[in-house]
């Protein structure tokens, strides 16, 4: 087919999605089928069509302001607002950007990436800001929180397909345990550090392993994250004042650094087929 005619062919699926004479999502297969990297795609802002923007109704924008004048008048009341209405107020801005982001992945996934972004943020920083408003001092409660977003984030990465919030959020939960730990033991040596944190990676390795044959990115996630766990404890000794020489900890990094290289390169055909 030559490229006039798939002009045409394009334009009439446009004025299709405008006029609402088919779903959006045959316009969209339509749209995928006929067109080529020499057919020019219609204009768009955001991913919304030029076209669409020119012919929207009334309405649209009018509910569209609403939305934004109840933005800007929640935020600059926010503070006088009871808590349970300030979290309710929070949730639901959060809850309205990743169904925005979940509606957005397939069409224009860099919108998506920053809209789960911005809710990923705004989950975090609105809780650490309710619990300095409302004086809340015990640092359990706020390691507490962090705990419960590096769970959302997770989920959210894992839902959407987003590693990047998956890593986020392991490295919360894994910051959290790192923290527990501080709070437990005091001038740790070797052997307790060590023994704190070589299962956790053993585990999330083994984890990897059992999700590869459903969800390769998944299973290519917790590698990455298991294999730097494993170094996790020689990184605590720039965290809190350990009962060790520096030359112990030189030692015990080259070691596991060398026995993590050699089972990497011995089973290199192994976990190589997890995560491509």
């Amino acid at each position: 087919m030559d490229t006039e005619k798939r002009k045409v062919i394009v334009k009439e699926i446009d004025h299709w999605r405008r006029s609402k004479l088919l779903p959006e999502h045959y316009c969209d297969f339509l749209m995928n089928l006929y067109m080529d990297e020499t057919t020019p795609k219609p204009a768009s802002i955001m991913g919304v069509s030029a076209s669409s923007i020119a012919n929207s109704s009334w309405k649209i924008w009018l509910v569209i302001m609403a939305v934004i004048a109840a933005l800007a008048l929640s935020a600059l009341n926010f503070n006088s607002f009871g808590m349970p209405m300030q979290i309710g107020i929070s949730t639901l801005f959060v809850v309205i950007c990743y169904a925005f982001a979940y509606r957005q992945y397939s069409k224009s996934p860099v919108i998506s990436y920053l809209l789960c972004g911005v809710s990923s943020l705004t989950l975090l920083l609105l809780g650490l800001y309710l619990m300095d408003l409302h004086e809340v001092s015990s640092s359990y409660t706020y390691i507490g929180y962090l705990a419960f977003c590096s769970i959302v984030w997770m989920i959210n990465g894992v839902t959407g397909r987003m590693a990047i919030f998956q890593l986020c959020g392991w490295f919360g939960l894994v910051g959290t345990y790192g923290w527990l730990l501080l709070q437990k033991l005091q001038s740790p040596g070797w052997f307790s550090l060590e023994i704190s944190w070589i299962p956790v990676s053993i585990v999330l390795i083994w984890i990897a392993w059992l999700a590869h044959h459903t969800n390769k990115q998944v299973a290519g996630v917790l590698l990455l994250v298991g294999s730097l766990v494993w170094f996790a404890p020689e990184a605590m000794t720039f965290l809190t004042d350990v009962d060790m020489s520096s030359r112990v900890i030189q030692l015990s990094f080259t070691g596991k650094l060398l026995l993590a290289g050699a089972a990497f390169f011995m089973l290199r055909k192994k976990w190589v087929e997890w995560v491509v």
